[in-house]
């Protein structure tokens, strides 16, 4: 049997979705919709919408500005509000936040051109805008998540009159630290040929991510999963966890080889090489407060990748969390929720203006 990541991806695709169907024929899941918070649109531009989720009845609304979350383009953003307990974004509607949310939307062939500076600047910019725009203010709140914190760091630099406060989560900062394995996978991508290939598939990307630790990704869950009681309840969040994971969209070409080579193979994040629009991204020029959330057992963006932050931002005001998970627990992991929306609450309460 072949072990290229495609292969992987597709054979633990179809395992995941003999398991999803078994729990549904069993009745035991047939309640596992994604995402638990109402929300309403309020932007549209192209394949991109931003999201401003309705605010909890009996609430009191925050001093602190409004908040902009901007996930990562390789995976669907509904893991921040996977299902009440498990709910980053519940979380922060319960603290009296004003919380939107950017939904990237699934790239198709027409979207192969897209290019970094398409969703920083024209994508993330416009949202920024409306936010602004609609509230009457001159910066909000940014939480970047992953490639999502990636982007707002260069999104930050670029524009930092318009971020007061920046939480960047499980954010890889220094791409070519030794333990980095994805990165030193990604340097033998010849970029140009995937230009001309196209869009990144989606399952390709999700064997290349299940193979970085394949045993506890996906052998190891399977056997805890059937080891359980198989409760409604624990059948619930196992299928909407597996939804999630096994629902990357497709990248587009342009941009997916743009950030593996400027930021994977090249380090420009931290070098000061990349440039979006012809205006380089320089991190110093990040001076708002910055929380700087990462996990200790993160196999995909590992603690040294995250904590490197610390050393080439501008800003007097930098906090650092660590939370005991992997990449994927600190969305929704128990220890994570016992310790990530409060510490983000009081963090910018305290720098509510």
């Amino acid at each position: 049997m072949s072990d290229s990541p495609g292969d992987i991806g597709a054979l633990y695709l179809e395992l995941s979705r003999r398991v999803i169907d078994a729990g549904i024929k069993l009745g035991k899941a047939s309640a596992a919709t994604v995402g638990c918070s109402l929300k309403e649109e309020v932007w549209r531009q192209d394949k991109t919408v931003l999201y401003r989720y309705l605010p909890l009845p009996f609430t009191q609304p925050s001093r602190a500005q409004p908040v902009l979350i901007c996930f990562a383009l390789v995976n669907r953003p509904h893991i921040l509000d996977l299902q009440t307990d498990r709910s980053l974004v519940q979380r922060l509607l319960a603290a009296g936040l004003d919380v939107y949310l950017i939904d990237w939307g699934r790239p198709d062939a027409s979207d192969r051109d897209l290019e970094l500076h398409d969703y920083i600047e024209r994508y993330l910019g416009s949202c920024v805008e409306h936010i602004l725009q609609a509230n009457n203010i001159d910066a909000l709140n940014l939480i970047g998540v992953c490639q999502g914190g990636t982007l707002s760091l260069c999104y930050c630099a670029l524009h930092p009159e318009q971020v007061a406060n920046l939480v960047t989560m499980v954010t890889p900062v220094d791409f070519h630290t030794p333990d980095n394995l994805l990165s030193k996978w990604a340097r033998h991508l010849d970029m140009d040929l995937i230009r001309r290939a196209g869009n990144v598939s989606g399952d390709a990307l999700i064997g290349l991510f299940l193979s970085l630790s394949p045993f506890r990704l996906m052998h190891q869950k399977y056997v805890r999963l059937f080891d359980q009681a198989m409760d409604t309840r624990t059948a619930e969040s196992f299928v909407r966890m597996e939804k999630w994971i096994f629902d990357s969209p497709d990248q587009p070409a342009a941009a997916t080889a743009q950030f593996v080579q400027w930021f994977y193979q090249q380090n420009g994040l931290i070098r000061g090489t990349v440039q979006i629009g012809g205006r380089r991204v320089n991190l110093g020029r990040i001076r708002c407060p910055v929380l700087n959330i990462y996990s200790r057992q993160d196999h995909i963006v590992p603690p040294s990748a995250a904590t490197a932050l610390r050393r080439y931002i501008g800003s007097p005001d930098y906090t650092e969390q660590e939370v005991d998970t992997g990449h994927i627990g600190l969305y929704v992991s128990r220890r994570a929720q016992e310790v990530v929306p409060s510490r983000i609450v009081t963090w910018l309460r305290e720098r509510a203006t």
